[in-house]
């Protein structure tokens, strides 16, 4: 009399039919694979009627414990698609496609040669152009002088084989003074980009009325800056001015066309107000950087403080590779302002005949190394 087994089947009663139903289920489980188990069982039934239940149900646990496993081991062996012999080749990164880099010298540290000495000294340390000072400070054209001054400049370093695709400005809005006029004499001297000046928080109206007070202006001036072929650009100056924190350029800039208005992204500064966070930020302002800066810095420390020295592009903290691995990703094209920060360039008592005789060797170094970091991540 057939009864039911620990699977709820009916179990044959006779050790021979015992066997011929294991043999029936096993292959059914296991199609061919499950074959030479079966004959193995098949091969040597039990003789003996004395051969207990016990002894059947222990074979037929210990073989179809194998189904799983052969069914995972024929169906991974069946699925797994054969291995190529040799090495294969990684694929070639797809070429830049932000196209060939101007890199400009800023002319801040400059400012004291002549237009045509500024050009010479920026061609002999193989420099693409000049980002020329357009403002007060350290000004290499003064404002109120740019009708005249401004084509002297960009004629001098045309005469050298260089660009002037940026400048730099104080200007914030379209009613600041000759604001209008260095904007109009750029565009029609070819100039493309201009970094604006700084914008500062007011404590009375606090971070976001700022914000919101300054939005209009904002807009005005990126409808001229349009309508002239410009790009102004805001800063991310380190410290608690306006774009510091980063955040706020994109809260300030989120409504303004890219095209007229947007961000010259300085990774030094960056990374002083974000050491781990630069990433996210650059992410997000990538939209609106056209133009950027270049420089780096080490922590000098102190107990309960931290101040930053300026130092060579290359023997910092700024991760270059990884900057421009995110600068290829983010396909941020356009032209490139190295800032001389460092002494002797700033805070040296040096003489001019001493600027004169080191700072050529210095400017050439910097720009090797930042060739270096961006040939690494193949971008010309």
């Amino acid at each position: 009399m057939a009864k039911s087994n620990l699977l709820g089947y009916s179990t044959p009663a006779s050790p021979k039919q015992r066997c011929k139903w294991a043999y029936a289920a096993i292959v059914a489980f296991l199609g061919p694979t499950g074959h030479a188990a079966a004959v193995a069982m098949k091969s040597n039934p039990a003789s003996s009627t004395q051969s207990s239940r016990r002894r059947f149900l222990t074979q037929l646990t210990a073989i179809s414990a194998a189904v799983p496993l052969a069914r995972l081991t024929t169906g991974a062996s069946a699925a797994e698609p054969k291995k190529k012999t040799g090495s294969t080749a990684p694929a070639p990164a797809a070429p830049w496609a932000g196209g060939p880099t101007v890199i400009h010298v800023f002319s801040k540290p400059l400012h004291w040669l002549s237009y045509a000495e500024t050009a010479a000294l920026a061609k002999e340390a193989g420099y693409g152009g000049i980002d020329y000072t357009v403002r007060v400070p350290q000004g290499h054209v003064l404002p109120e002088k740019v009708k005249e001054d401004l084509p002297r400049a960009i004629d001098a370093a045309r005469a050298a084989g260089l660009k002037v695709e940026m400048m730099t400005t104080e200007i914030t809005s379209v009613r600041d003074k000759h604001a209008e006029t260095v904007l109009r004499t750029a565009a029609k001297l070819g100039v493309k980009y201009y970094r604006t000046g700084n914008f500062n928080y007011d404590p009375k109206l606090g971070v976001m009325g700022t914000l919101e007070k300054l939005k209009p202006a904002l807009k005005e001036l990126a409808a001229l800056n349009q309508s002239l072929g410009l790009h102004g650009a805001i800063q991310n100056h380190a410290g608690p001015r306006i774009g510091g924190a980063l955040w706020d350029l994109y809260e300030l800039l989120r409504d303004i066309d890219p095209r007229g208005l947007g961000v010259q992204y300085d990774i030094r500064h960056a990374l002083v107000e974000g050491a781990q966070s630069w990433p996210v930020t650059l992410r997000l302002l990538a939209p609106w950087i056209k133009c950027t800066d270049l420089k780096d810095f080490k922590w000098e420390q102190a107990p309960g403080k931290a101040t930053i020295e300026n130092v060579p592009i290359g023997e910092g903290v700024v991760p270059f590779d990884a900057y421009f691995k995110l600068v290829r990703e983010l396909n941020l094209a356009g032209p490139m302002s190295v800032h001389l920060e460092y002494p002797p360039f700033e805070r040296s008592p040096i003489s001019n005949a001493e600027k004169r005789g080191q700072f050529p060797a210095l400017m050439r170094k910097d720009l090797g190394a930042l060739k270096g970091y961006m040939a690494r991540q193949g971008i010309s």
